[in-house]
Order: structure tokens, then sequence, then C-alpha cells
């Protein structure tokens, strides 16, 4: 592993720091570079997502679903409690899975820009 790789995601858990390795596989070392340094400002860190998905409680309920660029839902959440408090409550248990999938997206998405960059 690239030492280089290894500190810019140091900040990602074990499964986001596996699938960031498995997709830049094909990546030459300039590409990695420019692949994380997007990748860094577009993820979500699970710690911004559970702090916001428990402001839900207090009454600010679907902030995390805005951040995860599921606006539709967040606007739900918003006007109706956080689906009356049940909506948040299954994000609670759920902010990893929520986090890794957008993630997931973000990183898809920075691979295709790199892609773009390339030609």
């Amino acid at each position: 592993m690239n030492t280089n790789f290894a500190y810019m995601t140091a900040n990602f858990d074990a499964q986001e720091s596996a699938f960031i390795q498995h997709i830049t596989k094909e990546l030459t070392e300039d590409e990695l570079k420019s692949f994380l340094m997007i990748y860094q400002n577009k993820r979500r860190d699970s710690l911004l997502i559970l702090i916001t998905t428990i402001l839900g409680f207090v009454g600010f309920a679907g902030i995390q679903r805005f951040l995860t660029d599921k606006i539709g839902m967040g606007l739900l959440y918003f006007f109706t409690g956080g689906l009356c408090m049940i909506g948040t409550i299954v994000d609670l248990v759920n902010y990893k899975s929520l986090t890794f999938e957008y993630n997931q997206q973000a990183a898809y998405d920075t691979l295709q820009t790199v892609a773009l960059y390339k030609r």
C-alpha cells in the first residue's frame, strides 16, 4: 500500500478504506492523488451524520438526509418531525450505512471526474 494513500485515508473507517483501495487499484500515482484530493472534499464523516441525526430530536429533523443528497427524504423528515421521530431513530441506528452509501456514490462520481481529466 502506498504511504501517501495510507496518510490521506487515515480518517476513513476500515470498510471505506478497503472500498476506496479496491476501486482505485487501476489508477496511477498521480491519478490516485487527484482522486483522493477531490474525494476528501466530497465525502461525509460518519460523526457529522451522527450529530446531525441527533439534532433531529431537538427540532431540526432531516439534516442528515440533506447532507447525503437525499433532498426529498430531507424535506419529508423536516415537515413530519423525522416521520414522528421513527425515521430519525432508524437513521440513528443506521447512520454508518447512510454515510457509507453516500461516500460510495461520491467515490464513483470522483472516479468519473478523474477519468475525464485523464482523456
